[in-house]
This record gives structure tokens, sequence and C-alpha cells, in this order.
């Protein structure tokens, strides 16, 4: 079960985004995820006549490792670590560590 999946609200801890908040796009692999507005780079492109691609420069937003961000509990305010709970049906849940309360995705 991965503790950080798409659509959670989540603050950057490391790199020059460092303490800016934003909503995961994908996971682009067991590691790796994408943040909305985060680790944007500018990638110079050529043309490309059949594909019909002008070219020029283009912001690209690349991945981030997982390890450098954390989800956001808005209760508290601040980032938060990811814990699992067994329900009593058998079912896994993901939990806020420091409150407990269930992370609605």
């Amino acid at each position: 079960m991965n503790k950080i999946r798409s659509g959670d609200q989540v603050i950057v801890l490391a790199g020059r985004d460092k303490g800016r908040r934003g909503k995961v796009v994908a996971r682009v692999d067991a590691d790796h995820l994408t943040v909305e507005g985060m680790n944007v780079v500018k990638k110079h492109t050529k043309p490309n006549p059949i594909k019909n691609i002008p070219g020029g420069i283009v912001n690209k937003t690349l991945p981030i490792h997982q390890s450098n961000v954390a989800i956001y509990n808005p209760t508290k305010g601040k980032a938060d670590r990811v814990g699992i709970k067994l329900l009593a049906d058998g079912k896994k849940t993901r939990v806020f560590k420091s409150s407990g309360e269930e992370i609605k995705a």
C-alpha cells in the first residue's frame, strides 16, 4: 500500500521547492511522484514538423522522490507522517501518525 497516492496534498521537504505545498498528480514508479507546480524545469526543444511541434523553451514538471515529500495534515496545518491501520473488517486504511485520524482520499 502506497502511503502517498495521487490526489494527496503534500509538502516538499527538500530541494529548491522546500516548504511549498501541492497536489500529487501521478506516481511515476514505486519511488517517484509528480507534484503539481513543483520541480519545474525549462526544456529546450527542437521543432518537429512531422508531429507539428514548434521549437522553443517549454516548462516541464519532473518527478520528485517520495522521501522528499510529506503528506499535509489540514487539521494541524503542517506536514505529517502516514501510518497503516487495520480495521475491524480486515481492510487497511491510512492514518496520520500524530492524531491517528483517517486520511480522506
